[in-house]
This record gives structure tokens, sequence and C-alpha cells, in this order.
């Protein structure tokens, strides 16, 4: 601690963490360490509890009186819930629900949609997204490509050797299956609109092509992997598929695939969301470790009013 500056105080601090999964528990058994109020409510909850962590029985009940609210990274459904598939019922923050905070308040979570963002400035509490931060995107990586593995090899005939594996996207975790699958000895192509991504994808061994191509190629796939969180697999390309690939979507809502034409025309679909469940230790502790020092510079910017 340098030399004036005020040290964190965490013990007359509550935190609520709302929604998730496994990887949940562990950030909620950390979030315990630092000697805060930790409340629970909408993860799977492990038979022998949590140390430290309390298991709230409604959503009002974990957000009652917290300064801060953890969410999951996986984002916000179309209709506004949190990604929490344990959960009861879905767990929508609406200004109801967070009005129950401490006044000035914050959030952390991987990213917002319009509705919380509203709800969040009328109440005057503060989201901090990280969704994009590269150093987590990469921490959390090879769970995530561990987990896609066991999707793909779930829901496929052939090896993923020699398969004709199409990847639309090419940032952290897109980047990070073409390294993966061309090791694997896939016969991997690459869609996207950035030329330097396109490079990167060369000098990985894979076949790059704009995304405008997708529609052209699509037909010679075997699989196909968005990691866009934009409707970019649309009516278009899917007609244009011919031998209908195995489709798997890993992005956060609303999604790369138009799932509801894709499964209407005969193609085998998967939304792979929340795929660092794989594991949740491993994950929910580099959550964690970004999570943490959002909450300390918030506590000693407020210990330096």
């Amino acid at each position: 601690m340098s030399a004036g500056q005020h040290p964190v105080r965490w013990s007359d601090k509550t935190i609520a963490v709302v929604g998730g999964d496994e990887r949940e528990q562990e950030i909620a058994r950390l979030a315990a360490t630092t000697g805060a109020a930790v409340k629970a409510y909408g993860f799977p909850w492990p038979d022998a509890g949590i140390e430290g962590v309390q298991l709230a029985a409604t959503p009002e009940q974990a957000f009652d009186g917290a300064h801060f609210a953890l969410f999951p990274i996986p984002g916000i459904s179309a209709e506004g819930a949190l990604f929490a598939p344990a959960a009861p019922a879905p767990i929508v923050p609406t200004t109801g629900l967070l009005g129950l905070m401490q006044p000035r308040a914050h959030i952390v979570l991987g990213w917002g949609d319009d509705k919380l963002k509203a709800a969040a400035k009328t109440l005057g509490i503060t989201l901090h997204e990280y969704e994009w931060d590269e150093d987590l995107m990469l921490l959390r990586g090879p769970a995530i490509v561990e987990g896609l593995l066991k999707v793909l090899i779930e829901n496929t005939r052939i090896t993923l050797h020699r398969a004709r594996i199409g990847i639309v996207g090419q940032g952290t975790i897109g980047f990070l299956l073409t390294r993966y699958l061309v090791a694997l000895g896939a016969h991997v192509h690459v869609f996207a609109r950035n030329p330097v991504q396109r490079a990167a994808a060369i000098a990985a061994n894979a076949q790059a092509h704009g995304l405008d191509e997708l529609g052209t190629a699509i037909a010679t796939l075997d699989i196909v992997l968005s990691t866009v969180p934009a409707r970019v697999i649309g009516e278009r390309e899917l007609a244009a598929a011919g031998g209908k690939p195995l489709l798997v979507d890993l992005a956060a809502p609303p999604g790369g695939i138009d799932f509801d034409y894709a499964r209407a025309n005969g193609f085998q679909a998967v939304w792979a969301r929340g795929l660092g469940r794989r594991a949740p230790i491993t994950v929910g502790q580099s959550q964690w470790s970004g999570i943490r020092p959002r909450l300390e510079k918030i506590l000693l910017a407020t210990c330096q009013h």
C-alpha cells in the first residue's frame, strides 16, 4: 500500500452473487474470504454450502442492502433475464429488484443490455462490464475450448480430425478455437471482416475468408461455429448450406445464428452458452481475479472522498 493510500475495507460491505452456474460457487467463496457479507441466489447450491456465504431464499433477499451485485458473464436473454439455468424462475433485474440495493451501488457483470442500463441509470447504480477484457478471455479460454470439444464430439458422427470446420469471428475465443482445431487436424476456415484477423488465421494454418464469403463456402463445411454476438448466419447463409452442417453458437445473446430458421429447416443447432462451467473452479478463480480489483478500486475511491 502506497503512502497516503487508505486500506480497503470489506467488513462493512455486502456482496450479492446472483445468477450463473457452478463458477459462481467459486466466485462467492472467494468473495467471502475478503470479510464482506456475501449473499447468493440463482446458481447451483452445493450440499455442503459455501463457507461464509448466505443462501438467499428469493432474489429480493439477495439484493436487499447489497453494496455490490455480481452477475454472470454469459449475456442477458432477449427477455432481460440473467443467465441462471438452475434458478427456479427467470431472474430479471428490474428497477424494483435493483432498488433494494444500497444507494450508489455497483454491479459487476459480463455485459448489460439496454433495459438493465436504463434501470441502473434511473437508480444511480454504476455498471462495470468486463466481457471484453482480453486478459480474462484468455484465462477462461481453455475451459471454453474444452467445453466446445465436448459439444462437438457429442453432436457429430465424424472425427474432428480432417473435418471441415468454419469459424465465424476471430476475436480472442475465435482465434483460440482456430489454433486448437488446427492442432487437432481439422481443416479450419475462418470468416472475418478484419484483414488483420484473417492474416492471423492464415498464420495459424487456417484458410481465411471475408465474412461475405460465408454464404458461398458454407455448403462445403461439416461444422459451423459462430463467435459473433450479432446475426451473421441467417436465412441467406443457411439456405445455401446444402448438406446441413452442425451449427454451434458460442456467442452471447442475441447470438449469431438464426435458430428459428435453422431448426425449422432440419439443421442440428446448439447454442453453447456457459461453456466456462466445464472447469468452474479454474474459471471462477480467473473471473474473481478480474472482479476483485474492480471492487477494490471502487472501495478505495470511496475512502478517498
